[in-house]
């Protein structure tokens, strides 16, 4: 299971981050996307543990906890849909 992290201040790394949820048990990996154009963070992160139960306790015990100066949002991570799409073929009508 992965875990979201929202509301994240600008100012969060991902050393912060573990630092944060390995007092829950062991961090498996950890990320904060970038804008792909600026570079900058885009205020939310993931990260999954390595224990299923450990997850649960982190996410019941951080959800809207006030952290570096933000209230932040946990919750178990939704899969995202990666199936490739159907190619669409739009007709010109002509009338």
């Amino acid at each position: 299971m992965t875990i979201f992290i929202g509301n994240l201040s600008w100012e969060t790394e991902e050393f912060d981050l573990k630092d944060l949820f390995k007092t829950y048990g062991e961090v498996r990996k950890c990320k904060i996307p970038l804008e792909r154009n600026s570079g900058r963070k885009r205020g939310f992160g993931f990260i999954e543990m390595t224990d299923e139960s450990s997850e649960k306790i982190a996410i019941d015990d951080l959800q809207d906890v006030e952290w570096m100066g933000r209230e932040i949002r946990v919750f178990k991570a939704e899969q995202k849909d990666r199936s490739p799409r159907k190619k669409r073929r739009y007709q010109n009508k002509k009338n």
